[in-house]
């Protein structure tokens, strides 16, 4: 009888703990409750505190199992868009009209449609084939970033999934406002609030900005004052200590290491790649009447310029086409003339004007026509992440280390480069083209990887770099300006 009465109470026991086992996994399952929720990345949930010092391991890091179905197409390519005051960005926008193009002092609002791109434009003369060409303005990088980042597949809304933070400052458009303002204060005031605002965020914390980047529109030297004289140029953005732990991504970058350059915008913004399977066809049969061509104005202010010498050999030359944008008659600002003349071009000279860089580099590639460097900084030290390595595979470069010495015949240097090489250098131009141009924002569907593509993915193995560093116990301000009161020490391992 007790024995019996035994039995009656273990099996009642354990009957109601398999019930109680079974209920507690069927909640699970269909609500989702597990602290190790998908979201978390495998993270405990209780652990996501954006204020302590998290940093993610990567991809490779992480375990994952190759076989499984349910694999994570974006980990390791997460992005967090950081929210941050309208005056730092859309604010700018509706204010068009105080933007001005730089020293004509016209306005930028004409340029600002179609998501930045700017007006369609009208070709007559059948200069282009399609209507992915746009005027597009080339101080309007940051908006166009901003538009096609809003369309990048592997945006999350939970930051602690994110492996980098991008903020949507437009730090070249704010500058334009204050660029010829005697006031230093004023000069600085922006960048001073922008990066006390942005400082404060949660995401901030977990690696003190070095896993933030965001986009500048305008040279490097733009944001780099070194002094407090009111006749030296420029903000001091960049040499505000929140600043050095953030990666800047502009036009043209200077030798710090924390700045890194991405092509100007072109006039060509694709929507699929046929169209640029088109367009390269295109060049490849062109006829080019001209050896060379040089687009721009003379720079008599700044000594020690080559353009002069340049100038003054094209125009002595019948086989260069020099384009005069300094003339009343010639508008360097037309797509069609300039484009035209590129179009029917072998080489294209590059020298050195107001800076290193110039956005005429990106549109005679996009005509296919071979670029001559005067400078290694017009080129070979800037993009590295979008030209090829070989830098003798696309271009020519004299070097000119004194004007006053140069003697040098360019019609003689690229008469002798041999018609196999010409042709291979050529090839090598247009191959380039889907790598520095911005595909149409507008577009959700994308099947190239384009200049956006190509400098997201720098950005994501910069910032693992730094994460590994931190894994392996180094020191992470390798490869940031460094200043000694902004050292952080990292005392976790992954």
């Amino acid at each position: 009888m007790e024995k019996k009465l035994f039995r009656n109470t273990c099996s009642t026991e354990l009957w109601f703990a398999i019930f109680i086992s079974f209920a507690i996994t069927w909640i699970f399952l269909c609500f989702d409750y597990s602290p190790f929720h998908s979201s978390n990345n495998g993270v405990l949930a209780s652990s996501l505190n954006p204020n302590r010092l998290l940093v993610k391991p990567s991809a490779a890091a992480r375990s994952v199992d190759l076989e499984s179905d349910t694999a994570d197409p974006c980990s390791g390519r997460y992005l967090f868009i950081q929210d941050i005051p309208s005056r730092f960005n859309s604010d700018l926008i509706r204010n068009c009209q105080s933007l001005t193009r730089g020293t004509d002092k016209s306005d930028m609002c004409p340029y600002l449609v179609n998501s930045g791109l700017g007006p369609e434009i009208e070709d007559s003369q059948g200069v282009f084939f399609n209507n992915s060409w746009f005027k597009t303005n080339q101080f309007l990088l940051e908006v166009i970033f901003h538009n096609k980042m809003k369309q990048y597949k592997c945006l999350t809304n939970d930051s602690a999934m994110a492996s980098a933070v991008y903020v949507p400052f437009y730090a070249g458009l704010d500058i334009s406002h204050y660029l010829w303002n005697p006031s230093i204060s004023v000069r600085d005031s922006s960048a001073r609030d922008f990066l006390s605002v942005i400082s404060e965020k949660p995401e901030w914390k977990r690696m003190f900005g070095r896993d933030h980047f965001f986009i500048a529109g305008r040279i490097s030297w733009d944001f780099r004052r070194k002094t407090d004289d009111v006749s030296d140029w420029g903000s001091k953005l960049r040499f505000l200590p929140e600043s050095h732990n953030m990666t800047m991504l502009s036009v043209e970058a200077s030798s710090w290491k924390n700045d890194f350059a991405i092509p100007y915008p072109t006039y060509f913004h694709p929507l699929k790649l046929s169209e640029v399977v088109e367009w390269k066809s295109l060049m490849r049969t062109k006829r080019r009447r001209h050896l060379f061509t040089f687009a721009g104005a003379p720079r008599p202010e700044l000594r020690d310029s080559i353009r002069g010498m340049v100038i003054e050999q094209c125009r002595g030359s019948s086989l260069c086409k020099f384009i005069d944008c300094s003339s009343d008659g010639v508008n360097c600002d037309d797509p069609v003339t300039t484009m035209k003349e590129f179009q029917s071009s072998i080489f294209c000279l590059q020298p050195v004007g107001d800076s290193y860089t110039r956005r005429s580099t990106f549109d005679s590639i996009l005509a296919g026509c071979i670029p001559v460097f005067f400078h290694p900084g017009s080129a070979y030290s800037q993009y590295l992440w979008h030209f090829p390595e070989n830098r003798t595979a696309y271009s020519v470069y004299i070097p000119v280390r004194d004007v006053k010495n140069w003697n040098e015949s360019i019609e003689g240097i690229l008469n002798g480069i041999p018609k196999d090489r010409e042709s291979a250098m050529r090839e090598e131009v247009i191959r380039i083209i889907p790598r520095i141009v911005y595909a149409d924002p507008r577009s959700k569907f994308m099947d190239f990887e384009d200049a956006f593509d190509l400098a997201v993915k720098g950005i994501l193995e910069r910032v693992e770099d730094v994460r590994r560093k931190i894994r392996d116990g180094k020191d992470p301000s390798e490869g940031f300006d460094d200043p000694d009161h902004f050292k952080y020490t990292f005392s976790r391992k992954i």
